[in-house]
């Protein structure tokens, strides 16, 4: 009962983040610069997918299917080239991750949830020497040979991303991670270029992986 109190009260304060963001940050801007409705609803999405997802809740891709569509227009807004790319990847691999999650449900006093497993530290290393020499890739030939805004930031939160979705859609606890790395150079990322229901999202969400952390340790871990 407590645990679903805390559930409960987490998602209502992302949600609220996210409402008070926009109709701040709308009162303060001037009318040419004013934060789109898609950007909040966006938002709101993200917030109930990425705290189902804490919760090993399987719900978790039904908001973020929606999410995945909203938020990848406004990165073509942007002209953000990685986190287009990175979204359409989250709509296809979502769609295993339906199946594989399925697969590793088991019922607790909290509801169905999913059964996370472990990394070796060797595979830990492995993965993050990887994803960092990788994101300097990218970032290079997205400054190289596109017009995208910010290159290397851009690069640092999609290649790391796609890491943590495999890693996720595995029921890896470590996807908590380098979503959080991911999450911080987001929150750079959307406060450059001046939207702040995403930048709040990502903040809100920096939290969210240290809650998923938290809960995903209380969940029964198999190989």
């Amino acid at each position: 009962m407590k645990t679903k109190w805390f559930d409960y009260s987490f998602l209502t304060v992302g949600l609220l983040v996210q409402i008070v963001t926009f109709v701040v940050a709308n009162e303060l801007a001037a009318p040419d610069s004013q934060l789109p409705a898609i950007s909040l609803i966006s938002g709101l999405l993200g917030v109930c997918s990425v705290c189902l997802c804490a919760q090993g809740n399987i719900g978790t891709y039904v908001f973020g299917f929606a999410q995945v569509i909203t938020y990848t227009y406004l990165c073509y807004q942007q002209r953000f080239y990685g986190e287009i790319a990175i979204n359409a990847y989250y709509f296809v691999t979502m769609i295993y991750g339906v199946i594989a999650w399925k697969k590793r449900l088991q019922a607790t006093e909290n509801g169905t949830q999913v059964t996370p497993r472990t990394l070796s530290v060797r595979a830990i290393l492995l993965i993050a020497l990887s994803t960092v020499l990788l994101s300097t890739l990218v970032g290079w030939g997205l400054a190289t040979w596109t017009d995208d805004t910010q290159p290397y930031l851009d690069a640092y939160t999609t290649v790391p991303a796609l890491v943590a979705q495999v890693l996720m859609i595995l029921a890896y606890r470590e996807h908590w991670f380098i979503w959080l790395a991911v999450d911080i150079f987001s929150v750079v990322l959307w406060l450059r270029a001046g939207d702040y229901c995403m930048t709040a999202q990502y903040v809100f969400w920096c939290a969210n992986c240290l809650y998923g952390l938290r809960r995903w340790k209380t969940l029964t871990t198999n190989p």
